[in-house]
């Protein structure tokens, strides 16, 4: 099966790094346009030489906070004239900050479900009018598999991805008389750049490969994830192949998940 985006265009946010440069590198090598934003510039840029270089597709770059509403506007404006339309969006900004219920404050809570919830419902706010009127449209919302099964110490990153399950689902039944498909992609363990920082913070003994392949036997495929892997799968349902698929969240986990 062949996968292919051509004359599409595809909004990646955290695009710069990761799983979001590992699904808008797919996305390109299949025959989108891409437009990639994150807060940091300079990684930014960056990144949309090497897509471009690597796919030879044209890639859009643009500095933008998700979690702040104007930045959102502002770089939709600037998306709209450069493009005239989204086909598809991923929502893919955000961390996995977590811990104690006890010591969280509301700003910890309002700035993750502003980062992680809200920024998802303002871009597509902005999207859906043109992908309805076109009868095309896909959002892969980009969660982690605590939003089905959360730890006790998994606020505030657990609830806000668990919002986004009910979001990807509403969103869902929205679009669907308009085949606008919305499904959401649910992270396990994957070996991006956030694994190798971890390895850092942690300065352990072991080796990046060995730390990464210890980390792997937790899995019950015995091993991480690649953001390759990932991406293929986002590319099916940004793809036609995936026509039929909406209103669905998917564990990319390796069967972690104790649930499905």
């Amino acid at each position: 099966m062949e996968l292919r985006l051509d004359g599409r265009v595809a909004l990646v946010t955290g695009g710069s790094r990761g799983l979001g440069f590992a699904m808008a590198k797919k996305f390109a090598e299949c025959g989108a346009d891409i437009a990639i934003v994150a807060r940091r510039a300079d990684v930014l840029e960056e990144a949309r030489d090497a897509l471009a270089a690597a796919t030879g597709r044209t890639v859009w770059a643009h500095p933008c906070d998700v979690s702040d509403r104007m930045e959102i506007d502002h770089m939709y404006r600037a998306l709209e004239k450069a493009f005239g339309r989204v086909d598809v969006l991923v929502n893919n900004a955000g961390g996995s900050k977590t811990g104690r219920f006890e010591d969280l404050t509301d700003e910890d809570w309002l700035s993750d479900l502003e980062l992680k919830l809200f920024a998802a419902i303002r871009l597509c706010r902005l999207v859906l009018p043109g992908m309805k009127e076109r009868a095309w449209g896909r959002i892969i919302n980009v969660l982690n598999i605590g939003a089905r099964a959360p730890g006790s110490r998994g606020a505030p990153t657990h609830v806000s991805r668990a919002a986004g399950l009910s979001l990807t689902k509403i969103l869902a039944g929205d679009g669907a008389p308009h085949n606008v498909l919305v499904n959401a992609l649910l992270t396990g363990s994957i070996v991006t750049d956030q694994i190798e920082r971890q390895w850092r913070r942690e300065q352990s003994s072991l080796s990046l490969d060995d730390y990464i392949a210890e980390k792997g036997r937790r899995i019950p495929l015995g091993r991480l994830g690649t953001a390759e892997e990932y991406a293929n799968v986002a590319c099916f349902l940004a793809s036609d192949a995936g026509s039929y698929v909406t209103g669905t969240a998917i564990n990319v986990d390796g069967g972690l998940s104790p649930i499905v």
